[in-house]
Order: structure tokens, then C-alpha cells, then sequence
């Protein structure tokens, strides 16, 4: 990965700035992304090579602008090799409770964030010879839980697009990774949306017991040089993916009693 170009977003915490310091460490060039301009300075400052770090914040919620900070990311090292959308935002609320605007704010950071960056890259990573698109999803995009309804759809919508497109652009050079963590310990819980769209402000249990960013970031390192298609991290919450692929009635009743903070 050395001097390969690679934009980050949700890069100020969790997952996304463990994978920056992974890249730093590999060499690469960076642009990191968030909405939190000072956190991301932050994140830079850790860097050992701080001169290949640029920061570019901007808010997924507003899609309107990513076409222009795609333009803005592309003009600072003159490409894009390797996209990793690791923005998004969390929910803990039940379905019935939820205010629509909160399930729709949920939709547009975490799926249409997503697929407005990746088609704004897209065109010039083809025109480069190719790149490689990762998103990180959740292990309740292939599955659904409780407190989660909204989350969990915008995260399987991740799935069927970029399966989509992954179908569409193999012949381009294009790869596309979909990561699907489970429980890591990151402030993702603190931040999540309550019913009525406010922080929940707490960590889970199970997210304060998971698995380390670090850990985590290294993993995806792995599975990007391997042009893996899907990937699923974490510990034994990986597998719901295969009991309810194969058992589908038996993780059914299964998860409706579950733990699942």
C-alpha cells in the first residue's frame, strides 16, 4: 500500500481511525473524513508520517455535497486507489417507536452517504485502470435485531447496491469489499440515535466486551489485500450470519430473546 491513495471516511473514531493509523503505518497517502474537523486533526497528529495525511471533513447526511468533495479529494493527490466508507451512525430504539425522520436520517448517512461518494470516486478510479470501494457494513446487515430496524435495513441496503454493482463494474478493475463487523469496542453505542433521534449517550455491554479497533482495522488490511468480496469480524456474534442461513426458524426464535446490547 505504500503511496497508494486512500480516503477514509468516519476516520475521527472507531474503526475508521484504526484504519488510518493501519495505512499510515503501510505508507499510504490519506485523506480522512468526518464531520468533526478537530478530531480528525487529532487523528493526524497520532500519524507517524503526518505530511501524507490530509484532512477533508464533510457530513454524509448532506449528499448534495459529496460530488464536490469527491472532486476536492481527488484534486489533492490526483486519485483515488482504495475508498473506504466507514461513516455512519448507529441506532437503539424500537420500530414502533422510532420517528420516521429518524429511520430516514439513518438511511442517508449510512446507505445514501455511501452510494453518492462511491459514484462520485467511480469515474476516475476506471479512468485510473481501476481501484477498490470498501464499505463497512454490520453483521445485522445480513441479519435483523432488536433496537435496530432502521440500522439493520441500511446496512442490508449496502448489500444489495454495491452486490449490484460489484456484478456491473467486474470487467473495469474495479473490487469492492463489504465488511460486516460485529461487536467492537468503539464509542459507535454512545452515539447511536434513540426513538426520538438523540444520542443514547451509554456504551452496551457487549459493545464495551468486543473485539479491539486495532484488531479489527488489521483484519480488513487483510481482507482488501486479498480482494475479498464479504468479510464478517468479530467473536461468537459471527455466528448468526450461518445459523440464519441455515437454520433460518431456529435463529428466528433464537434472536427474538437474544441479548443484543
Amino acid at each position: 500500500m505504500k503511496d497508494k491513495v486512500i480516503w477514509i471516511t468516519g476516520a475521527s473514531s472507531g474503526i475508521g481511525e484504526a484504519l488510518v493509523y493501519a495505512y499510515s503505518d503501510l505508507g499510504a497517502k490519506l485523506i480522512i473524513s468526518s464531520r468533526n474537523r478537530d478530531e480528525l486533526f487529532r487523528v493526524k497528529g497520532n500519524c507517524k508520517n503526518k505530511m501524507h495525511v490530509h484532512v477533508l471533513s464533510l457530513d454524509l447526511e448532506k449528499t448534495d455535497t459529496l460530488a464536490e468533495k469527491a472532486t476536492e479529494a481527488i484534486r489533492i493527490f490526483g486519485k483515488i486507489d482504495l475508498l473506504i466508507n466507514s461513516g455512519g451512525i448507529s441506532q437503539r430504539g424500537l420500530a414502533l417507536e422510532t420517528d420516521l425522520a429518524v429511520e430516514q436520517r439513518l438511511m442517508n448517512v449510512n446507505f445514501w452517504g455511501t452510494v453518492a461518494l462511491s459514484k462520485a470516486v467511480l469515474p476516475v478510479m476506471i479512468a485510473n485502470g481501476g481501484g477498490h470501494i470498501v464499505c463497512i457494513s454490520s453483521l445485522v446487515g445480513k441479519f435483523g435485531t432488536k433496537l435496530r430496524s432502521a440500522y439493520s435495513a441500511s446496512k442490508h441496503a449496502l448489500h444489495g447496491y454495491f452486490d449490484s454493482l460489484r456484478s456491473e463494474l467486474f470487467d473495469q478493475g474495479i473490487h469492492i469489499t463489504i465488511v460486516c463487523p460485529g461487536f467492537i469496542k468503539t464509542k459507535v453505542t454512545l452515539n447511536a440515535l434513540t426513538p426520538s433521534g438523540t444520542p443514547q449517550g451509554t456504551m452496551d455491554e457487549a459493545q464495551e466486551r468486543g473485539m479491539l479497533p486495532e484488531t479489527c482495522a488489521q483484519m480488513i488490511v487483510n481482507a482488501v489485500k486479498l480482494n475479498k468480496e464479504e468479510v464478517y469480524i468479530g467473536g461468537k456474534e459471527v455466528k448468526g450470519v450461518w445459523l440464519k442461513r441455515f437454520f433460518p426458524l431456529k435463529f428466528s426464535k433464537y434472536i427474538r430473546t437474544a441479548k443484543v446490547t
